[in-house]
């Protein structure tokens, strides 16, 4: 990859991080990529050299999340041992994610009540990856109940966000 090429991939992806601060931190609607290029300490015009639009941007921000969630997942399913930890593993992946990333969690809940399609399809496709990623694995290491255990664990999940974006860890001190 030549330099120019390396700093310009750079470049976007400090824009995208700077958008996911900037989006989680102020909402979708409110913020403006006069606020994305000054947090990503550049102007504005060369937000839209690589982003035609904001909705763009969030598109990319919210690619950028699932497939981080996705990528872990997936390094969960390699490497867990045996069923009986397949589950737990992936709890306490996504644990680090919600810790690590939060801005990232933060927007996925904003998006999820979005109505414009384009952005609609992004969190169906992701979702619906995350879905296909804990099902096969359940399915490959023999857990009973596939389908079930998939949806109790993707509900959880749901209730892990929801608990910790609202400071009530009481909704999942039952070991989640």
């Amino acid at each position: 990859m030549a330099r120019d090429e390396k700093k310009s991939v750079n470049r976007k992806a400090e824009i995208i991080s700077a958008a996911i601060e900037v989006f989680a931190e102020t909402g979708y609607y409110r913020a403006t990529t006069a606020q994305v290029a000054e947090r990503a300490n550049i102007s504005q015009p060369y937000v839209f050299r690589f982003f035609a639009t904001k909705e763009a941007l969030l598109l990319s921000a919210l690619e950028l999340s699932w497939e981080r969630i996705q990528q872990s997942f997936k390094q969960v399913v390699e490497t867990a041992a045996g069923p009986e930890e397949l589950e737990s593993d992936l709890i306490e992946a996504y644990k680090e994610i919600l810790s690590a990333h939060t801005n990232e969690t933060y927007l996925q809940m904003q998006a999820q009540t979005m109505r414009e399609e384009p952005i609609r399809e992004a969190m169906r496709n992701g979702f619906r990856e995350v879905h296909r990623i804990v099902l096969d694995a359940f399915r490959q290491k023999g857990l009973s109940n596939p389908g079930e255990r998939t949806f109790l664990f993707l509900a959880r999940g749901m209730l892990c966000n929801i608990s910790w974006a609202l400071d009530m860890p009481e909704l999942i001190d039952r070991g989640v």
